[in-house]
């Protein structure tokens, strides 16, 4: 795996492929995945974390069962685009992640992600108790839509289309 330019997603993925995004929590990580028309980001359950092994292992059988070609992550970046230490985590994960799996890897900056993704929860009346089940998942849904929005403006918004 190596850690690419969005803009190079779509070369890479096979007919049929579909991007995960990850939202990095420290106790869970909110996963999505894309339709196979690359237009749509999905909520899937959140992955409790545990060990970086056992996170692993959860992420990549999800990947396997939708049939996911690369992944976009959200790169929690300072409001004055700097990195601070929730940055430097997520490219540690990336550079653990890099040696067990082939996927490319695009980061996506996820300034305001988590705090869309609370107020989508709120307009759909979502009690407080399933709004903190649920955000990390929304955020990373937040987070692979924007990607996805993103591929779609520079023309690489299909599996079959070239980048």
């Amino acid at each position: 795996m190596s850690v690419i330019d969005l803009a190079e997603l779509p070369a890479l993925l096979e007919e049929g492929q579909t991007l995960a995004g990850l939202d990095l929590g420290t106790k869970t990580i909110g996963l999505a995945v894309s339709d196979r028309g690359l237009s749509l980001a999905n909520p899937r359950p959140v992955i409790l974390r545990r060990k970086f092994t056992q996170d692993v292992e959860a992420l990549l059988a999800s990947f396997e069962r939708d049939n996911v070609g690369a992944i976009v992550i959200g790169l929690p970046v300072n409001m004055d685009g700097s990195e601070g230490p929730r940055a430097q985590s997520t490219r540690a994960f990336v550079r653990n992640l890099e040696r067990l799996t082939p996927l490319p890897v695009a980061f996506w900056d996820e300034r305001m992600s988590t705090i869309a993704a609370e107020r989508a929860l709120l307009e759909m009346d979502v009690s407080r108790r399933k709004r903190a089940e649920r955000i990390d998942s929304a955020a990373a849904a937040f987070i692979l839509q924007g990607a996805l929005d993103r591929l779609r403006a520079l023309g690489g918004g299909t599996a079959s289309s070239p980048a």
